[in-house]
């Protein structure tokens, strides 16, 4: 509805200094016209916002006026209620901060609105933990939280994919945690941010230098650009499969997130097997996954990692052997 969207426009405004249309635009899912017109719109009402054109120009509220419009819709307490204490919030030490801040929230809710709180939570609850241990060890992850939070620069002992070693002074922009990993998002100061898998930093020194964060930098966008161009230029590594269902039911869950319509769709062959090609990315995942799979399939292509498998496959069975009494 317009009369939400205006008011969290005019929340936006008063808790950041100031925003561009476009920022406002991305923020609240609507177009740049309509932010344009809503803007107008507050103007009509008496709200004191105004536009600065130029590089650093952007739409802002005249300093010192607040609006009391801070009550909450039924929305907005359920979506409360659902917070959880994820994994990320005890990587953090925040745990006990969030529940603490939930709690302080709710004693300044309007008494009318306490009970819906409770109502919702009551009815609603997200468990964020996974049933298995699958998180990844980050060992510096509270360096690196030192370093983000005080704008310092910091000097980062870093592993690749193939786990080449690198050194690099970066300026720390933020973390970002994804399906359970944490990644480092940093600028050496002449180029444009990266990202960096925080379970391959293997040491991190905070320098007492500090650096300027960019102006125009927003987290959120960035990430979603950069999550959107790594998924365009990921790395291929195809791999055709034959599978009895057995196998190909283990594959399914070593990658439940991946592949499921594909192996779904492939026809079964009078044997009772699927021929399936599978993208794994890169040939070491597919090794490992398969060596998890265990039994039950045989690799067509590529022939190099067919290859390899066979020749793990006869040392395993030499080694077997030769140790038999």
């Amino acid at each position: 509805m317009r009369a939400d969207r205006l008011v969290s426009l005019t929340l936006l405004l008063q808790t950041r200094p100031k925003m561009t249309a476009g920022e406002l635009a991305r923020e609240l899912e609507v177009s740049e016209r309509t932010i344009h017109r809503d803007l107008d719109a507050l103007s009509g009402a008496g709200v004191p916002v105004y536009a600065t054109r130029g590089a650093a120009g952007g739409v802002a509220l005249m300093e010192g006026w607040r609006t009391q419009l801070t009550g909450f819709t039924r929305a907005e307490l359920h979506a409360l209620a659902a917070v959880a204490a994820p994994g990320a919030l005890d990587d953090l030490g925040l745990t006990s901060a969030l529940r603490s801040g939930l709690v302080k929230m709710a004693a300044s809710l309007p008494a009318l609105q306490q009970p819906a709180l409770e109502y919702a939570r009551q009815r609603l609850h997200v468990d964020a933990s996974s049933w298995f241990p699958e998180r990844e060890a980050v060992p510096h992850l509270a360096t690196l939280r030192d370093a983000v939070w005080q704008d310092r620069r910091v000097s980062l002992t870093y592993r690749d994919f193939e786990g080449k070693p690198s050194r690099k002074v970066v300026d720390p922009y933020a973390l970002v945690i994804k399906a359970d990993r944490w990644y480092l998002v940093a600028s050496t100061g002449e180029d444009e941010p990266r990202v960096y898998r925080g379970s391959r930093v293997d040491g991190a020194r905070i320098s007492p230098e500090t650096f300027i964060r960019p102006a125009r930098f927003d987290l959120p966008a960035f990430w979603k650009e950069w999550c959107s161009r790594f998924a365009e230029k990921r790395a291929q590594y195809e791999v055709t499969l034959r599978l009895t269902p057995e196998a190909l039911e283990a594959l399914r869950k070593i990658r439940p997130r991946a592949e499921g319509s594909r192996l779904d769709a492939a026809p079964l062959a009078a044997d009772g097997l699927k021929t399936v090609v599978v993208d794994f990315e890169r040939e070491a995942i597919a090794f490992s996954q398969l060596c998890d799979v265990g039994s039950g399939f045989e690799v067509l292509a590529p022939e190099g990692l067919r290859t390899k498998l066979l020749k793990l496959a006869t040392g395993i069975l030499d080694t077997h052997r030769s140790a038999t009494p």
